[in-house]
């Protein structure tokens, strides 16, 4: 679930001296602006889309090494853009949501595409296309600079997308991921790049699954080159929510967090509560849904909440946790399905780190079985004793080199 929550290792000085450098730029309109940005065109059709950085390779570099991607050394600069485009909510209605495009500055004028799914973020300000601080964008950033068009969606209601996000629905996920891809190709167009249709995925904790589930529909279209998932929560049921509640190898305050934040999320779109205190512990019933409206940063969030899951939710409720039924039982399971329902016949290796303290190892390897269950040999890298943000620091790098490799 979690990802680079409340990690910023860059004070204001330090941004306004990557600013001056030009690693940072205020958002301008960029010439990439759609024509069909007044229109009621379909999905994946661009709203607006704004430059929002441009780096050279030694201010990439730079960059890099201050948000703890140092390696591989960067080949190219690159071009950042904030796109703004036309999806749709969990419903189908019509929306619009916002994604990260990065643009490598080789002479390469077709690109290998890349899709990063990010983790957890409970911020609309956080995310990769607001905020200059991101570790996702960074993320994003590090395999534009090794050559690959890079795509980083943002997910519904997060960075410049209107209402709630709905925190882990893949399948809205997907669509917004799927209809980001295309508004991508279309900015890309518009500064004579191409972006191939066939993709290579990867994304980190919450991400992760949602790389799966992405890669599982890319598949089907015939357009998914390789999977990399990085420390995501595949099954929550068996292994995040047991461990979590009642195991001592999460951290309590870490899994209160994700399940606040997964209830109230998941209560939007599955309805398996009708009051706040028929789940969450006085006094937290009565701000836990403010709490995470999207408009409070982490910091204010993990102030507004107990130390442990126990302290915030009612024991009939997890109760409810350990044997779900009904409506509780739909929305776990119809998220927990992104290794068990599919064969990927395209390179895929797993990544995770079984000192992680928020995503227990556990969901890696209940995914590498499932998969195992399809005839699919997954490699699951261990990538050692660090806690949850360090298992991307350590696997991002190796997934960028195994992409270049393919």
């Amino acid at each position: 679930m979690p990802s680079f929550v409340g990690m910023r290792i860059l004070s204001s000085a330090a941004l306004a001296g990557l600013a001056l450098a030009g690693v940072v730029s205020a958002p301008t309109q960029s010439s990439a602006t759609s024509p069909h940005g007044d229109d009621s065109g379909g999905r994946g059709r661009v709203v607006s889309a704004k430059k929002i950085a441009g780096l050279s390779r030694e201010q990439t570099a730079s960059y890099l090494d201050t948000m703890n991607f140092g390696s591989p050394a960067p080949r190219y600069g690159i071009d950042e853009y904030a796109i703004v485009y036309r999806t749709i909510t969990p419903t189908g209605a019509p929306t619009t949501a916002s994604g990260l495009l990065i643009l490598p500055r080789s002479k390469d004028r077709t690109l290998r595409t890349v899709a990063y799914e990010h983790g957890t973020n409970p911020t609309r300000l956080d995310a990769a296309t607001t905020s200059a601080e991101s570790y996702d964008r960074a993320a994003a950033a590090l395999m534009a600079a090794a050559g690959f068009g890079t795509v980083a969606p943002d997910y519904l209601g997060l960075g410049l997308g209107p209402g709630h996000h709905p925190y882990m629905d893949h399948a809205s996920e997907t669509t917004a991921s799927l209809d980001m891809l295309r508004a991508a190709g279309e900015v890309a167009a518009d500064h004579g790049r191409s972006l191939t249709s066939k993709v290579r995925v990867t994304g980190f904790s919450q991400g992760g699954a949602a790389a799966m589930a992405l890669g599982r529909v890319l598949q089907a279209r015939g357009r998914l080159v390789a999977l990399a998932p990085i420390s995501g929560p595949y099954d929550v049921e068996h292994a995040e929510i047991p461990v979590g509640l009642h195991g001592d190898r999460l951290s309590p305050q870490e899994v209160t967090f994700y399940l606040g934040y997964w209830t109230t999320s998941m209560n939007r779109l599955h309805h398996f509560y009708t009051s706040p205190s028929e789940v969450f512990q006085k006094p937290y019933d009565e701000t836990v849904e403010t709490l995470f409206d999207g408009d409070h940063s982490g910091a204010q969030i993990f102030a507004g909440l107990p130390a442990t899951p126990q302290e915030l939710l009612r024991p009939e409720f997890v109760a409810r946790l350990d044997h779900p039924d009904g409506s509780l039982a739909r929305a776990l399971r119809e998220n927990d399905d992104t290794c068990s329902n599919w064969r990927p016949r395209v390179p895929i290796r797993i990544f995770a780190a079984h000192g992680d303290k928020d995503v227990t190892i556990l969901n890696a390897r209940h995914c590498q079985a499932q998969l195992r269950e399809h005839g699919v040999d997954a490699p699951l890298t261990d990538v050692g004793a660090t806690d949850h943000n360090g298992s991307a620091f350590r696997s991002v790098p190796q997934v960028v080199r195994w992409f270049a490799s393919l």
